[in-house]
């Protein structure tokens, strides 16, 4: 899929220029003329980074960037200004702004800027992807410690969603009675030697209410696994 820029900039020549440059390299482009549509154009395409002219009339850019983060949106912004002062690129980076540059500008330096906000956003959501696990109709994020089975959330103890944990990042790979029990409770263990048993019946309980197939697997002789046949 491709990257989306949208350009909100009220001079007709810099937003023709940059939508056929950019869209050159391959990127799909929307423009905006002034800072209302530029706000409504963010809403409706949801780009991926946005160019942002300062000195536009009605509402301009430094205003612009401001609601876009009093809004709660995370979307690059590389702010365009024909001001080459201090205080204006301060000004634009305290409010929200992530880069700045100065009109007139080298196309070849706006592009190789737009990559690097465009690397940045597809680092930050690979991160973001990597705190969630998902196999068949489970779903678990590390980050809420929320785990649901189709719409249905699922409430587990600390030992229950770290055992869940383990069989996610292992889908498919039998896991030895010894293995599950030196990551989940530690090679030095004492307690009761029933635990594992005790806690893949609870996880089964809790993952197949609603009448939803089993998905942990006792392989016998051997482990379990978690997988999709019943």
């Amino acid at each position: 899929m491709r990257d989306k820029i949208l350009v909100i900039d009220d001079d007709e020549k810099i937003t023709s220029m940059l939508r056929r440059s950019l869209a050159f390299e391959g990127y799909t482009v929307f423009t905006a003329n002034h800072g209302m549509d530029g706000l409504k154009q963010i809403l409706e395409h949801d780009p991926d980074t946005v160019i942002l002219d300062v000195m536009m009339p009605q509402l301009d850019g430094w205003e612009v960037v401001r609601r876009i983060r009093e809004g709660g949106a995370t979307v690059p912004v590389l702010m365009l200004t024909a001001k080459d002062e201090i205080e204006d690129r301060v000004k634009g980076l305290d409010l929200g702004a992530d880069d700045y540059l100065v009109k007139p500008f080298a196309l070849e330096e706006l592009l190789a800027r737009v990559r690097v906000l465009l690397r940045r956003k597809n680092a930050q959501k690979a991160e973001e992807s990597s705190n969630r696990l998902q196999f068949q109709d489970i779903f678990m994020d590390l980050d809420t410690r929320e785990v649901f089975r189709g719409a249905q959330l699922i409430e587990l103890t600390t030992k229950e969603f770290e055992l869940l944990h383990l069989f996610m990042q292992n889908p498919k790979r039998v896991l030895s009675r010894d293995v599950i029990m030196e990551k989940i409770w530690g090679y030095d263990y004492s307690g009761e030697s029933n635990v594992l048993e005790v806690y893949i019946a609870l996880l089964r309980q809790k993952t197949e209410e609603h009448g939803h197939k089993r998905m942990i697997q006792t392989v016998r002789g051997a482990g379990y696994v978690l997988r999709g046949d019943s």
